[in-house]
């Protein structure tokens, strides 16, 4: 006896399409997982592109002033500019083919499942990449003359001992991180890089070295956390956050996409200005249904690139020798 079916796309169902339904569902789990893991979009500049390979960031130096002597012609200042180029990486997909045939007698709905992971991953992959451009961008010098560069702040003590004699605590290694952070904000002052949206994202070990001491980072150096939560707000007036998408093997010999050497990077900041982001196409969904293979084949995509555009609003916490 053959048994009816509940086609899960179908619409009440007419006998139509029995995938019908599915792209909706399915390009909203794609786009709601990529936006509940995606960390790094956000805090880059971006700018959307039609069509091309690559787009051009202004980046212009400071202009000056000077007292006027009454009489003289006002010329106008010197301002020096200069571009970055970015280009789009390729077509960055994650795909996923379900048969017919598995779909009906499964008990469970897989759909689901491989949508979400769709946009986990595609996220993540975009946070790997921005996250290794701001630790390039920490190290880079300025597009404009006159303009710093990056900022690189290195301390052995930002790792806790590790079972190595001699080696910082862990109550030191929260307080070399703090003072690290202190570093950072002097430095991006100095810098004049703006107060507003300043951000640190770090590796969840350091993270969590933090806010297992926020009694003494809240009292020493004024921050702003909860322990009941596991949460840090602010250091040093920068915003703190978590990832484990920093680097941290070393892909700068191997042409590793954005290679760069992490092995040593701790944690990375920046504001909107560090680093672009170019979109050529933004997040999209497709599904086609192959009679021929009596199955359908979904696919997430998107098409951008990232580059660094003003190193001085990028910096890098990192140790001078690897504690083990």
């Amino acid at each position: 006896m053959a048994y009816n079916v509940s086609r899960l796309g179908e619409v009440n169902t007419a006998g139509g399409d029995a995938k019908e339904l599915f792209m909706k569902i399915f390009a909203g789990e794609v786009l709601t997982a990529f936006e509940t893991n995606n960390l790094m979009m956000g805090l880059t500049s971006t700018r959307t592109i039609s069509q091309g390979k690559s787009a051009s960031f202004p980046v212009t130096g400071k202009i000056g002033s000077s007292y006027h002597t009454p009489g003289e012609e006002i010329a106008g200042s010197k301002i020096g500019h200069n571009e970055r180029i970015i280009s789009i990486d390729g077509l960055l997909i994650s795909d996923a083919f379900i048969a017919n045939i598995d779909e009906a007698m499964n008990h469970y709905d897989v759909r689901s499942i491989y949508s979400t992971e769709m946009g986990r991953e595609l996220a993540k992959r975009m946070d790997i990449n921005v996250l290794k451009e701001v630790a390039l961008a920490a190290r880079a010098s300025s597009a404009v003359d006159g303009l710093p560069g990056g900022t690189e702040i290195i301390n052995d003590s930002f790792q806790n001992d590790g079972g190595v004699e001699g080696a910082a605590t862990t109550q030191e290694q929260a307080e070399a991180l703090a003072e690290g952070l202190f570093t950072l904000a002097q430095t991006f002052d100095e810098k004049d890089v703006p107060e507003q949206n300043r951000v640190v994202v770090f590796k969840p070990a350091e993270y969590y070295i933090l806010a297992q001491n926020l009694d003494l980072i809240n009292n020493l150096y004024g921050g702003q956390g909860a322990i009941a939560e596991g949460n840090i707000i602010k250091v040093a007036g920068i915003t703190i956050k978590k990832s484990n998408n920093l680097p941290t093997t070393d892909t700068s010999v191997t042409g590793t996409y954005h290679g760069v050497d992490g092995t040593k990077t701790v944690g990375v900041g920046l504001t909107k200005e560090a680093v672009g982001t170019v979109k050529l196409m933004d997040l999209a969904l497709e599904k086609d249904y192959q009679v021929e293979r009596q199955g359908t084949l979904m696919v997430a995509k998107y098409a951008v690139g990232h580059g660094t555009l003003r190193p001085e609003c990028a910096g890098e916490l990192k140790l001078d020798t690897l504690v083990n």
